[in-house]
């Protein structure tokens, strides 16, 4: 049986209710931020931070700058999973959320080009790198929080709060452009309107912040630090010393979710409107009924992860995402508004069953004194070779080509890499949290 946290185990089920709320809340705000800056990147950074380059030359280094902030991620993952290991996961939740914010608000204030010369594309790649610090430590936080104030049997439920943010996040962020988009000129649209929606996270990170710090620290974490499980002074060695299989693992599990999620949500901007000349509207909009799927569909896979298994559900989605690689780029091709929508719905199915139970398994993968550390690490690796990679090289593959086939292997694949990562995990629906065990890997 799931053990109960020491919190919902008393009957505080408030405290379980408040972590989930400070955990969606606050993941969405933090991943709002960071698409903001995909969604720039794929439709306006290029004319306005390197204007001196081709469009293609244009569009590949301001996704660039944006493979930056994955370059940045473990970290920021390393550094709050120390202090979150060691300290607390609401304090790394807290300051990881600052820094995004901080640093989403300067993006939405820096000149362009134009105005200070070769210093604005250094600035925003080194900006670029603060976000991913910020991004870095916030996920795996955010996943325990929720995992851990889980009552009985509902931790994949519980740790679907933070994975729900990232489309949230996205649907904010699609809102954000394609309301600036509408309420514009082209004209304006590249003068000012694209920095609203950066300036407006100041509001979002304010809120986030107020609910965040009201939050009270995990139970699980709190039970460790009495038995004295928590004083690991460098968990992450502890972690590479005794679970680097099981990090790998986890890693590879990740890619082809976190490389399709990108194309899904970037590089499918870029390749619409500059390859294939469709409006920029219908692109957001598709990419916005995608995000609403993807939102609506991640609590029911969770849910159900609950009730059949954690492995049993990624093998789903990751199966999934293999079949609809290889007809995604095929339906955009046509053009048809009608086939582009349902190819993003296809792809959104996928990626939800994939994601939906992916907090509750990797918190379940890893004792509690390196379980940040080990959540956060494998969780960043895998953005990395995913995507941070993905839409460079899918943008550099069609450029090549002269087509979509070459990125139609390339997605299938990293699909195929990651379904033999998911097939090597055991389930761990049943691990005990409070436990200190070793990892459930597949023949550890």
């Amino acid at each position: 049986m799931q053990n109960a946290s020491p919190a919902v185990a008393t009957g505080d089920r408030s405290a379980a209710r408040r972590a989930v709320t400070s955990s969606f809340l606050g993941t969405t705000i933090e991943w709002y931020d960071f698409f903001l800056y995909g969604s720039a990147a794929a439709l306006i950074f290029g004319p306005q931070f390197f204007p001196a380059l081709s469009q293609t030359a244009a569009t590949l280094a301001a996704l660039g700058t944006f493979a930056v902030g994955f370059l940045a991620r473990p970290l920021g993952g390393v550094v709050m999973a120390h202090y979150g290991d060691r300290l607390g996961r609401k304090t790394s939740l807290v300051a990881s959320l600052a820094l995004m914010g901080a640093a989403t608000v300067l993006i939405g204030l820096l000149p362009n080009f134009a105005t200070i010369g070769v210093a604005a594309p250094v600035l925003l790649t080194v900006l670029r790198f603060v976000q991913g610090i910020g991004v870095g430590g916030e996920w795996g936080g955010a996943a325990l929080m929720a995992v851990e104030h889980a009552p009985p049997g509902r931790r994949g439920l519980y740790g679907s709060a933070p994975q729900m943010g990232v489309p949230a996040g996205l649907v904010l962020a699609t809102l954000a452009f394609l309301g600036m988009t509408l309420l514009t000129s082209p004209e304006q649209f590249a003068s000012w309107g694209w920095r609203v929606p950066f300036l407006a996270s100041a509001l979002l990170i304010v809120i986030a912040l107020a609910i965040r710090l009201r939050v009270e620290e995990s139970p699980v974490f709190v039970a460790a630090e009495r038995r004295g499980e928590t004083r690991e002074h460098t968990p992450v060695l502890e972690l590479l010393r005794r679970h680097k299989r099981t990090v790998a693992i986890a890693a590879g599990s990740f890619i082809a979710t976190n490389g399709i999620g990108y194309l899904f949500m970037v590089y499918t901007l870029s390749y619409g409107t500059s390859q294939l000349q469709v409006p920029r509207g219908v692109m957001l909009s598709a990419v916005l009924v995608g995000a609403l799927v993807w939102f609506a569909l991640i609590p029911v896979y969770a849910g159900l992860s609950d009730r059949i298994g954690r492995r049993r559900v990624y093998l789903i989605g990751s199966w999934s995402l293999l079949v609809w690689s290889l007809v995604y780029f095929p339906l955009l091709d046509t053009r048809a508004p009608v086939l582009i929508v349902l190819a993003v719905i296809g792809m959104a199915n996928g990626l939800a069953a994939a994601y939906a139970p992916q907090s509750a398994l990797f918190a379940e993968l890893f004792p509690t004194g390196v379980r940040y550390s080990g959540s956060s690490l494998a969780y960043q690796v895998g953005a990395i070779l995913g995507g941070g990679l993905a839409p460079l090289v899918a943008t550099a593959l069609q450029e090549a080509a002269g087509a979509s086939w070459p990125v139609t292997i390339y997605v299938a694949g990293i699909c195929v890499l990651s379904l033999v990562c998911v097939l090597a995990f055991r389930e761990t629906r049943t691990v005990e949290l409070a436990a200190a065990t070793e990892v459930v890997v597949a023949r550890e």
